[in-house]
């Protein structure tokens, strides 16, 4: 690895946040279309589609424009990251559903005693492999088709809402969500719905495009931090450790030391950015748009990247003693009011004071009067 004084190598988390917050499109220009959006996060988590389409419209693009381009192919939704729904760009979607399908979690000895042997599953995927192409089937018609070649066990568990089986074949590129019909999900396969082949790369492959792109949006960053994101850290430490050192020997990555503020001989912690953003995170000017509260407060959505991507644990932009205001029971990420970068409260309406957090630096009413503003036109062409 390079030395960590090669140059570079020091930034501050206000540099860091400043320059996360362009790269997520909520400062500075804002995206053109949901694939630019779903593109560069890294997809947009959709277990609830009218949150994925806020955190879509907040970065720019009107929310009708996602369901055009869900109907025309370039984006669509599967179990992706974490093994939760995601709108995934058709090009992108293959490394990242590569690097969930190499964990193999399905034949890990817990999954099999709770939800279905491998061998049960590598039976689903035979059979979905075959039966899906071409077409588009509800659950029910899935599981009545399947019916006939599994045991009743099996094709009871399929019939459960929460699609726990389902997930391994998404993982393995064998089912995305296909058109609804009315208020039910349907099932197709992915060449079917983007109308070209989809074939995932090899792991050590996706791993070289899924790291970095991981680190421009999300970075600095760890191994540890892009293992759980992906996987909840269920990747082999071995694994990630030489993926990681691999990009670095190649002069893709390097080692970042990320300080408080400017004083950088108070120690710090090392992460790993992309050599291509070093000068970037260095540049001690860079750390506009901090100078205008208006420019610098964002009302975001449940389950938004921001929050998602480096998880509730990064405390530069969560604190700790508030981290269970934002990720709640059951899963859910509340929607967060984000103030230079740090989540400084949560909200429900937007006529509403925020719920605000002590201990932290909050905008002034001004500029979240701005924001709703800016929201509530955004937000206009949702239909």
């Amino acid at each position: 690895m390079p030395p960590s004084t090669a140059p570079g190598s020091d930034t501050t988390w206000p540099r860091v946040l400043a320059r996360r917050s362009r790269r997520h499109f909520l400062t500075g220009p804002p995206a053109a279309t949901p694939h630019e959006v779903a593109e560069r996060l890294l997809g947009v988590q959709a277990q609830v589609p009218s949150c994925a389409e806020e955190a879509v419209a907040v970065r720019g693009p009107a929310p009708t424009t996602v369901r055009a381009e869900l109907a025309e192919g370039t984006l669509l939704r599967t179990w992706a990251a974490r093994g939760t729904l995601h709108l995934l760009t058709a090009d992108a979607a293959p490394a990242q559903l590569a690097l969930l399908a190499a964990a193999r979690t399905w034949e890990k000895g817990a999954w099999q005693r709770q939800f279905a042997t491998a061998a049960e599953i590598g039976r689903l995927a035979e059979l979905v492999a075959t039966i899906l192409p071409g077409r588009s089937l509800t659950r029910d018609e899935l599981v009545a088709e399947l019916d006939r070649h599994v045991t009743p066990e099996l094709a009871e568990r399929l019939g459960s809402g929460w699609g726990t089986l389902l997930k391994p074949l998404a993982w393995q590129g064998l089912i995305v969500n296909g058109e609804p019909r009315g208020s039910r999900p349907t099932f197709t396969d992915p060449a079917t719905w983007t109308g070209r082949p989809f074939v995932l790369p090899a792991t050590d492959e996706a791993a070289r495009l899924l790291v970095p792109a991981y680190l421009d949006v999300f970075g600095p960053a760890s191994p540890t931090a892009f293992d759980a994101w992906l996987l909840r850290g269920g990747t082999r430490r071995p694994t990630l450790r030489r993926w990681f050192a691999e990009l670095v020997e190649d002069g893709v990555i390097a080692p970042v030391t990320v300080h408080d503020d400017e004083r950088t001989d108070t120690g710090g912690e090392q992460r790993y950015a992309r050599v291509a953003d070093l000068d970037e995170l260095a540049d001690p000017h860079d750390t506009d748009p901090h100078d205008t509260d208006d420019e610098q407060v964002r009302l975001l959505p449940a389950f938004d990247q921001w929050v998602l991507g480096p998880g509730t644990g990064e405390a530069a932009v969560l604190a700790p003693r508030h981290r269970a205001r934002v990720s709640r029971a059951a899963g859910w990420i509340a929607p967060v009011v984000v103030h230079r970068g740090r989540i400084v409260g949560t909200w429900e309406d937007e006529d509403t004071e925020p719920e605000w957090f002590d201990g932290e630096r909050l905008p002034s009413a001004g500029a979240l009067a701005t924001e709703r503003e800016r929201r509530r036109r955004l937000l206009a062409a949702r239909r």
